[in-house]
């Protein structure tokens, strides 16, 4: 692609001809209105490309010694940087099959000798207008896509800003700390890194899958603001009545974001790009984090492969945090019997391939509790 043309310079053109006579004509004819650059053969007009600037329209002569014109044409167009230059063959040959040659090498047009200035010059003034109206394009192509860029990076951001706001909501209510909220969604990371080196996992944790698990993790407790504060703040343990409410705030997370994806569904789809992933992968956390290998878990008592992935990651994140953490009605368990208490719920509670993850990655959460203590 030739460079930006500064405004008000003159439109570039190379001529390449064998003939000195054939270089003087096309001179005299377009210097008045182009900047011009002349070459006497295939070598020389491939050297005159090989620094910039670039020129805008090529006037390659076809029958010349040594390395001709739809040689030179075919290397041209080979070349990335030179591919889109617009090249006019100037040739006696006037047979079809000869034409048609030039046009897969890349040739944009013909002019045939002997010239005639007027065709000449309505050629040249339609093939550089063409180019200017390409790169007039491209520089509003690039434009959009810069446009859209910054959109969408608004977009994550307010996404991301929004998140933080609801999960510190949620965490606020239940007396936690913002940084249960980076201790999981890293721990979720962590296992969901381990896990896409898996084959039996690679297609469905892919990099963007990670992300959107790592943005979503934070709001697997937002149910919890449609608890009562009798029940969720109560430093006692709690009745069966009491804790049949609190096991509640799964449905009450899982509704609230099907609730807003139903929201988001009515954006237009340039808005929408990309939301309804995340929010159903949050609504999956939300719902099922609380399901139970065995099935022996709420709100559906769902078991096995039934229970979204998602949500088995955040099962194993969220109650090693719970183990290692003070709570009003127990004191913080060392790393090494919450580690024990997950081995024990391979199977049952746990998905055993998570649980697996988990035991290789022991050292990296227990680096993650330090990094995020609520006492640091």
């Amino acid at each position: 692609m030739s460079n930006p043309q500064p405004a008000g310079e003159k439109p570039r053109i190379l001529v390449v001809d064998d003939e000195p006579i054939n270089l003087k004509v096309m001179a005299d004819l377009l210097r008045d209105s182009y900047g011009l650059i002349v070459a006497k053969d295939g070598p020389q007009a491939l050297a005159r490309l090989a620094g910039d600037p670039l020129p805008d329209l090529i006037l390659l002569d076809v029958m010349m010694p040594g390395m001709d014109g739809v040689e030179v044409c075919r290397r041209l167009k080979d070349d990335p940087r030179t591919r889109d230059l617009p090249v006019i063959f100037i040739t006696a040959m006037g047979q079809v099959h000869d034409e048609t040659r030039g046009f897969e090498v890349g040739a944009v047009d013909y002019i045939t000798k002997p010239i005639s200035p007027p065709v000449v010059l309505a050629r040249v003034r339609t093939h550089v207008a063409l180019r200017d109206a390409r790169r007039a394009l491209a520089d509003q192509n690039r434009l959009l896509e810069d446009r859209v860029a910054e959109r969408t990076r608004d977009l994550l951001r307010a996404q991301d800003a929004t998140i933080r706001a609801m999960a510190s909501l949620a965490e606020t209510r239940d007396n936690e700390t913002g940084n249960h909220i980076r201790r999981t969604q890293n721990y979720v990371l962590a296992l969901s890194l381990h896990l896409s080196r898996d084959p039996r996992y690679a297609d469905r944790l892919d990099e963007e899958t990670i992300e959107l698990l790592y943005k979503s993790a934070p709001l697997h407790d937002v149910g919890k603001v449609g608890i009562p504060d009798s029940i969720l703040l109560k430093p006692d343990k709690l009745s069966d009545d009491e804790f049949h409410v609190m096991k509640t705030h799964a449905a009450l997370g899982h509704d609230a974001i099907f609730a807003a994806e139903g929201q988001v569904g009515a954006l237009p789809a340039e808005e929408r790009a990309g939301e309804s992933s995340f929010l159903r992968i949050a609504r999956e956390i939300a719902h099922g984090h609380h399901e139970r290998w065995d099935g022996t878990g709420y709100p559906q008592g769902l078991a096995g492969e039934a229970i979204p992935l998602s949500a088995r990651l955040m099962a194993v994140a969220d109650v090693y945090d719970a183990l290692i953490s003070r709570r009003c009605y127990k004191a913080p368990f060392p790393h090494e019997k919450a580690a024990a208490i997950i081995r024990e719920g391979s199977g049952s509670h746990f998905d055993p391939a998570v649980v697996a993850a988990f035991t290789a990655l022991e050292d990296e959460f227990r680096d993650i509790a330090r990094r995020y203590s609520d006492e640091g």
